[in-house]
């Protein structure tokens, strides 16, 4: 548990460690006036001991979501048995907010949320799911950045369930242009310049286009074997993660026009 600097926010951990999570979900505790968690991780009983220890006294008055995936919400049943009074909130994406056992009150995008003693700012940044929120104190310019960013690594743009990497491109744009000082990401540790990260990121799907593209030249057509091409010695665990990126590549290209499927295959229109 550690405090995060301009605007207090304390960093408690999911307890989730996977393949996919990394060494875990980060969930972010800012007491105060109001106190709120950002992100409910997945009901694991040390986590909620740890945001009861970290509020004392105090009573848990709201959880607020970046959005559906279960790392994120899967701990929002437990939650709300533990905190009875808290409201949950998030923006709706219906099919998945219906499993997740609480009622959710929405939010939107631009919304001004009391948090702590701050008020946080909800920037809807659609990609890696196309409910994805995070969370802007416009003070200290601290960003809560849910799977938006993260250090040492990138972020899986899972097309085959709401993902969008044209969406995400443009949110990582529209971030970059609120110039965020800090942001405190959902996996791994705090991210101390956004903007350079930003660019690489940009950078990095421009060159994953061009592989993806040379794959397509050199008579891969199909998802799976455009992966075993670009992502070489890539770890058994990932390759649907890789496959699912590799599919929001390939939909952002047919979008510009520059690849189409035929049946199962993809071919470069050029």
């Amino acid at each position: 548990m550690n405090e995060g600097g301009p605007v207090n926010v304390l960093r408690l951990h999911a307890n989730n460690p996977s393949s996919y999570t990394g060494a875990g979900n980060n969930t972010y505790l800012l007491p105060g006036r109001v106190p709120v968690l950002i992100d409910a991780g997945t009901g694991d009983a040390r986590h909620l001991a740890a945001v009861a220890g970290a509020l004392g006294e105090a009573s848990l008055r709201a959880v607020i979501a970046t959005h559906a995936h279960p790392d994120h919400v899967g701990g929002a049943r437990a939650m709300a048995a533990r905190w009875p009074d808290a409201v949950f909130a998030k923006k709706p994406w219906p099919e998945r907010d219906a499993t997740s056992g609480v009622e959710w009150t929405p939010i939107a995008d631009g919304d001004r949320i009391p948090a702590g003693d701050s008020v946080l700012v909800a920037i809807h940044t659609p990609g890696h799911a196309p409910d994805h929120l995070v969370f802007f104190d416009e003070d200290s310019r601290t960003l809560i950045g849910g799977d938006l960013l993260v250090a040492g690594g990138t972020v899986v743009i899972p097309a085959s369930h709401g993902g969008s990497l044209r969406d995400y491109l443009a949110s990582l744009r529209r971030v970059l242009s609120l110039a965020p000082t800090r942001v405190l990401p959902a996996h791994g540790p705090d991210i101390e310049d956004p903007a350079r990260l930003i660019h690489a990121y940009l950078a990095h799907r421009e060159q994953r286009d061009v592989q993806i593209l040379e794959a397509l030249a050199a008579g891969r057509s199909s998802v799976e074997a455009i992966v075993r091409r670009v992502y070489e010695g890539l770890d058994s665990a990932l390759e649907g993660a890789a496959a699912e990126t590799v599919l929001a590549h390939l939909q952002k290209l047919e979008q510009e026009r520059r690849v189409r499927r035929v049946g199962e295959a993809w071919i470069p229109t050029d």
